[in-house]
């Protein structure tokens, strides 16, 4: 790989970097200083090397024009050919300038960096609109580049609490012990399933045309590098696409200002959404209808427990107790969390 870089210097060492859930990444020392390597493996939507090079390419392009705006981003180094995408035996290879910085999560942040964050988000979102040309996929202003999101319907949840409870219970055939986990997964599932039957005729219309555009994709703390109190560095942009930009702006707050026991920090979730409405150009009732879609998103979201029971992935499952607990807690004080994104 380092053969295509010649001005990065021999290599001393290469060391796995254990964060992520979705690609490999590896921190190289070099005779010449660090870089991040980072092996593509999120290969969604995408079924042959050609099409994820083409893919990445993309995504590429955009953090090197965002970067001309002032954007905090990390443009991968072009090699002697002038490609930033290595392919070695049908895989897909990027190497980065090192950026040293640390992930913060929302409880680490002041209402002023909690204002910085959805400021920033916002100058991504605008920044997108400017630099993703038509050649790069349609432009924000034309239809999505994707079948219209249709809500998810509680009759398909059902079937799949029904499902994940039989796993959970020990009546899927599986070998191990219940343990904490499969109990509190129990104990959530069946709350769920109470809750989607209580709120199933609050299900969002199809939307007939919320402000979509460019958007990152995976906003999210894991994402986000810090030194000191300012971010410098967005990462990570294999979620690049078009979509609803208030939706992400939701869902990112759902995820930095998630408190462990399930609970949102309104007053950063306020300052948050306010100076991004501010910079993205975003009104209030765009903000309504984007939290009532996360919400019931959420409501019926079980990604962790699929990952548990059906791919016997255990390693998203630390974040189920939190994850689990807001989707309650959010039904419960919906007009508290509306407020604090439109006012």
């Amino acid at each position: 790989m380092l053969r295509r870089y010649p001005n990065v210097g021999e290599p001393l060492a290469c060391e796995p970097i254990t964060k992520g859930l979705l690609n490999h990444g590896y921190r190289v020392s070099t005779t010449r200083g660090s870089y991040f390597l980072k092996h593509h493996l999120d290969k969604k939507h995408l079924d042959d090397t050609s099409g994820e090079r083409a893919a990445i390419v993309r995504q590429h392009r955009a953090t090197q024009r965002l970067q001309s705006l002032g954007v905090p981003v990390v443009p991968p180094l072009t090699d002697t050919r002038g490609d930033t995408v290595t392919v070695i035996g049908e895989r897909c290879y990027a190497l980065h300038p090192w950026v040293d910085g640390l992930h913060r999560a929302g409880s680490e942040l002041t209402l002023s960096q909690s204002r910085r964050l959805g400021a920033l988000l916002g100058t991504v979102h605008t920044g997108l609109e400017q630099v993703m040309a038509p050649r790069d996929g349609p432009h924000p202003a034309s239809p999505p580049a994707r079948p219209v999101h249709r809500s998810p319907d509680a009759a398909d949840t059902f079937a799949l609490i029904d499902d994940l409870l039989a796993a959970a219970r020990g009546q899927g055939g599986r070998d191990a012990p219940r343990d904490a986990f499969d109990e509190l997964a129990v104990h959530r599932l069946v709350e769920r399933r109470a809750l989607l039957e209580q709120h199933s005729h609050r299900r969002p219309p199809t939307p007939d045309g919320p402000a979509t555009g460019w958007v990152h994709g995976d906003f999210h703390p894991l994402n986000l590098l810090y030194r000191g109190a300012d971010p410098v560095a967005i990462v990570d942009w294999d979620r690049l696409g078009v979509q609803p930009r208030a939706e992400e702006a939701v869902r990112a707050a759902a995820i930095f200002f998630v408190r462990p026991a399930g609970e949102l920090d309104l007053a950063k979730v306020r300052a948050y959404a306010r100076a991004y409405r501010r910079a993205a150009g975003a009104g209030a009732a765009e903000l309504a209808a984007a939290a009532h879609r996360v919400w019931w998103e959420r409501l019926n979201d079980f990604w962790i427990l699929r990952w548990r029971y059906r791919l016997h992935d255990r390693r998203a499952d630390p974040q189920f107790p939190a994850v689990s607990a807001l989707a309650v807690w959010w039904t419960r004080e919906y007009e508290a969390v509306s407020a604090a994104f439109t006012e």
